[in-house]
């Protein structure tokens, strides 16, 4: 699992997980737009194939599209079967979608096993984690805890993860909108995570 990358340039990829969301996503797009930055989105395939024209938009503006399964399943309580279908209907609309290959995948609640890795191994991903675990945005800790908690993760090469999805998002937007402007005036490069890969 990859947390962080080792780079000597000023360059962090924040990623987005569970959505597309009607709500929430075109407000994440819109900061990174304001910004000229790039973020990743790890989506669910049930939530793509609700949102396709979201999927689109994003994948149009640069941002990367990495896959977060079809259903958000805890996969170490999945057979590799299962798993790999999980991986591959998402895979597929991805493709379908964006007329591109995803390479990046985050396990739901970054839960895996031996057998997941395998799978994962085997289609060629890279498995990506995060360094601003405490945020917890998920739970709606409040604005300031999450970007507070973010912040102190913050270094060279950092992956940071929020949620697009799923609930109230409003918390992370504007924990992100804060976030973002701080690391554009601090000079850092907002990256998606293949970039943020390629510089190692």
């Amino acid at each position: 699992m990859i947390t962080e990358v080792s780079t000597s340039q000023k360059a962090v990829a924040i990623t987005f997980d569970d959505g597309p969301n009607p709500t929430y996503t075109p407000q994440v797009l819109e900061i990174f737009a304001k910004a000229e930055g790039k973020a990743t989105f790890f989506m669910i395939g049930e939530q793509m194939e609700k949102n396709q024209k979201l999927v689109k938009e994003a994948a149009e503006q640069g941002h990367e599209i990495g896959n977060h399964t079809y259903t958000h399943p805890k996969l170490s309580e999945l057979t590799p079967a299962e798993s790999l279908s999980e991986i591959e209907r998402t895979e597929k609309l991805i493709r379908e979608l964006t007329g591109k290959e995803p390479v990046t995948f985050r396990p739901p609640y970054f839960d895996y096993n031996d057998g997941t890795i395998s799978v994962v191994e085997t289609k060629g991903y890279s498995m990506i984690g995060a360094v601003n675990l405490e945020a917890q945005d998920w739970d709606q800790p409040g604005m300031e805890h999450i970007l507070s908690a973010s912040r102190n993760s913050v270094k060279n090469g950092s992956i940071l993860i929020f949620h697009d999805g799923y609930g109230d998002r409003s918390q992370t937007i504007q924990a992100v909108q804060a976030l973002v402007s701080e690391l554009k005036s601090e000079g850092y490069q907002l990256l998606t995570v293949s970039e943020l890969l390629n510089l190692k």
